[in-house]
């Protein structure tokens, strides 16, 4: 009886590994066709390339009109930063930089949050734009709103899209790694547990598509863990939002899974001047509300030129 109850486990033993081996092989297999179609994709933005004092930087430069600079988040590139404001061609002139260790971009010695927004400053100069507008997507804006603090001159208005958010006093502990496991910085793996996206993440699956090829962007994820999404909180009184005379556009959905809704509400009005807009629903990417936050963008931008003008 013993003897037939361990050929049954080794039996089942077996037959787990083969199943997992052959859910494995099609993994790999699609992996494979998907990798192939993101690498075509990021050759078709046709990104410039500029040897910048803070080392090499891969943009999108496309438009014309008030400079939108855009800061993109995690797992991001110049090609999730130009989709962000992608099809405003004709209203704005669109730069989209890969931020330091993503696609097309180098990984400095100095790679601090300081230093992606010189980083963004030296941009401008070498394309001879004095003023821009800065928009933050996710751990994009924190870059995003360094930039207004450390270059205020040169930030026309602050726009922040599902953005980290500073506390109101210090935070007594914060965690040292904010973003995805040290593990699932890599292609099999994200591609093989995409389905944990919407229950994770509230992102639908076919979101991975937009992160390939993660082994172009794994040094900028893991800088953003370590770096970007904890600075705020490490160095708490380096963000002192009050000094940020710009307007600034906050847009968030309170169903958000990855950023802190709460923390726009109680972060907002300590910028000098804000605009607070909140979806009840749309996640992280605010879906659904394309519309909507096209329409705010537009008339951010609009009240701003026309005070200037």
């Amino acid at each position: 009886m013993k003897r037939r109850k361990r050929r049954v486990v080794l039996f089942a033993v077996l037959g787990w590994i083969i199943l997992v081996g052959i859910w494995g092989l099609i993994q790999g297999i699609t992996l494979q066709g998907a990798l192939r179609d993101a690498e075509a994709r990021l050759a078709s933005y046709e990104a410039q390339v500029l040897d910048l004092p803070q080392g090499r930087i891969s943009y999108v430069d496309r438009g014309e009109g008030p400079v939108i600079l855009v800061s993109h988040g995690i797992s991001g590139g110049f090609d999730q930063a130009y989709d962000a404001v992608a099809g405003k061609e004709k209203k704005y002139r669109l730069l989209a930089p890969s931020r330091f260790g993503y696609p097309g971009s180098a990984m400095p010695k100095d790679a601090s949050v300081k230093a992606q927004a010189k980083a963004f400053a030296q941009l401008l100069d070498a394309l001879g734009i004095e003023q821009a507008y800065l928009l933050g997507t996710s751990a994009g804006g924190t870059p995003a709103i360094r930039f207004a603090l450390d270059y205020p001159e040169r930030c026309k208005g602050l726009l922040l899209y599902s953005s980290a958010m500073p506390q109101t006093s210090a935070p007594q502990t914060f965690s040292t790694w904010q973003g995805p496991p040290a593990f699932a910085l890599n292609d099999f793996v994200m591609w093989a547990f995409r389905g944990l996206f919407s229950p994770l993440m509230g992102m639908d699956p076919d979101t991975v598509y937009g992160m390939l090829p993660l082994h172009l962007r794994r040094e900028g994820m893991r800088l953003d863990a370590q770096v970007t999404n904890p600075d705020m909180a490490r160095n708490f009184s380096d963000y002192p939002i009050e000094k940020i005379s710009c307007p600034v556009l906050i847009i968030g959905a309170r169903d958000d899974k990855l950023v802190d809704v709460s923390a726009m509400e109680q972060a907002a009005p300590r910028f000098q001047t804000h605009h607070l807009l909140l979806f009840e629903g749309g996640g992280h990417l605010m879906k659904g509300h394309e519309q909507e936050v096209e329409a705010a963008l537009d008339r951010f931008v609009l009240d701003i030129e026309q005070s200037v003008s």
